[in-house]
């Protein structure tokens, strides 16, 4: 995981050292030269070192789009039959999308692998991407947007539940061809990977006439964790939370710098927007501008109502635009971006706004809401019907999350953070407190309970400290580039 180490024996070698132990890896294989050469290479370094105390799986993902792609998904199960490699064949079944096939295959794939991964009792999940793939990545991101990128990362948590690494990122398909070449394995040739009408293939034409574009993705890759280590820090100093709908940034957390302040607002914006990507480049500049400005107000920006006052900024989800949830009994889902919800219950329930209603709204597990007497409104004054498993946990003050402390909010933020919370119904009525215990409901961070890099994960695991919900899994690693973490 180190450009040093861009030779595939190298970079495999260093990765497994890395590693904790015991560990059970899923490989991702297509078939393809790139996953074929990553299976090859592990499979050799770990059988030459069973002191690591390592073992394989392998598991491919038939996406059912073209004639031949079940005949290649058999293929790859005799190469890892050959090779004494558990392996199972992951079939995405029904309906394809007619636009956006691409991004949806990419989901439906990380889903099946880790359901593959769940059943094989793997520790991790690798993929077989590489310095290719990553030059690729980088060349699309400069088209769209100024930023540097960090471009493809290394390390990512899918899901909550399952890390997905990959170790040949600085090593060229080049290499682990000519690796392949060498032991005489075979691979298959993917004919989407010379479509056109795809923006990876008609880029990947364009660099091959400009070998010499390289990126310093190393230090990109340090200022993304730097800056997640000071949005940390940011979080504790400057965000108080009320009730886990309306977020405060007191006025000294705008006066800090401007990088971290970019930084830490894009991803609130996300958070309490519900969206799994932070507003662009033009977006936040306004909201910048508008936060650091010397005059009160309101403005609007990714779904986000920002209301700059005396005491700080808030932020809050507008109440416009709000999809209502069905969830059958025994299903789950994400309401809005921005909550998970598992219906225990006996009956399917919706979930919806409580804008347009005269209801009370059911409060997250691990958030208490201001107490009554915090805004002096008569719509306030109620109790919520909410059971006592929700939002019974105390709230943090070391994270200043201060839902049940008494602090006065502005009427118009707490009336627009309440418009935007979640109410629980059974055919068409709100749940009684007892139906209301076998509904779970927590926070959801859309810019990161999908995807979080490791680049983002300081920031994303203190942010789960101020909504009190779980920490996110750490990484089965002991170190990077040789690093101990």
């Amino acid at each position: 995981m180190s450009p040093e180490a861009a030779l595939p024996q190298l970079a495999i070698l260093q990765f497994l050292t890395s590693l904790q132990s015991p560990a059970r890896i899923l490989v991702a294989i297509s078939g393809g030269s790139d996953s074929t050469g990553l299976l090859l290479l592990l499979d050799e370094a770990v059988k030459a070192a069973p002191h690591l105390k390592i073992s394989l799986c392998a598991a491919t993902v038939d996406h059912a789009l073209r004639a031949g792609s079940a005949d290649e998904a058999r293929q790859v199960a005799v190469l890892c039959a050959s090779l004494g490699i558990p392996h199972i064949i992951m079939i995405w079944q029904g309906d394809k999308p007619k636009t956006g096939i691409m991004a949806a295959a990419r989901e439906a794939r990380y889903g099946l692998l880790a359901t593959a991964a769940n059943d094989f009792k793997a520790d991790l999940i690798v993929t077989g991407h590489t310095f290719d793939d990553q030059r690729e990545t980088l060349a699309m991101r400069g088209m769209r947007t100024e930023q540097v990128s960090t471009g493809i990362a290394d390390a990512v948590l899918f899901d909550r539940r399952f890390w997905i690494l990959r170790p040949l990122l600085f090593s060229t398909r080049a290499d682990i061809r000519a690796f392949l070449k060498e032991r005489g394995v075979p691979w298959i040739d993917d004919p989407s990977n010379e479509d056109m009408k795809y923006e990876r293939v008609r880029t990947r034409r364009q660099l091959s006439a400009d070998a010499g574009a390289e990126r310093n993705i190393r230090a990109a890759w340090e200022e993304r964790l730097a800056l997640s280590t000071k949005g940390a820090e940011w979080l504790d100093r400057h965000l108080t939370l009320h009730g886990g709908l309306l977020g405060q940034v007191m006025p000294d957390g705008l006066r800090q710098d401007r990088a971290v302040l970019d930084y830490v607002l894009a991803r609130l914006a996300a958070i309490f927007g519900g969206r799994p990507f932070v507003p662009g480049r033009g977006q936040m500049e306004r909201v910048l501008t508008f936060a650091t400005g010397s005059g009160l107000g309101r403005m609007t920006a990714g779904r986000v109502v920002f209301d700059l006052r005396r005491d700080g900024l808030y932020l809050a989800r507008e109440s416009r635009g709000i999809s209502p949830l069905v969830l059958r009994r025994g299903e789950a889902g994400v309401w809005d971006g921005r909550f998970g919800a598992v219906n225990r219950s006996g009956t399917t329930i919706g979930v919806e706004a409580q804008a347009g209603h005269s209801l009370i709204p059911v409060f997250v597990t691990g958030i208490q809401p201001p107490r009554v007497g915090a805004v002096n409104d008569s719509t306030m004054r109620e109790e919520s019907p909410a059971p006592k498993d929700l939002g019974a946990l105390d709230s943090c003050d070391e994270h200043r999350n201060e839902g049940g402390l008494g602090r006065a909010l502005p009427k118009g933020a707490w009336r627009r953070a309440i418009a935007s919370a979640p109410v629980i119904f059974a055919k068409g009525d709100l749940l009684s407190p007892e139906s209301a215990g076998a509904i779970e409901l927590t926070p959801y961070f859309a810019p990161f309970d999908r995807f979080l890099t490791r680049f983002d994960f300081i920031f994303a695991n203190r942010l789960s400290a101020v909504f009190a919900t779980a920490p996110y899994a750490r990484l089965p690693l002991r170190s990077i580039d040789g690093k101990t973490i």
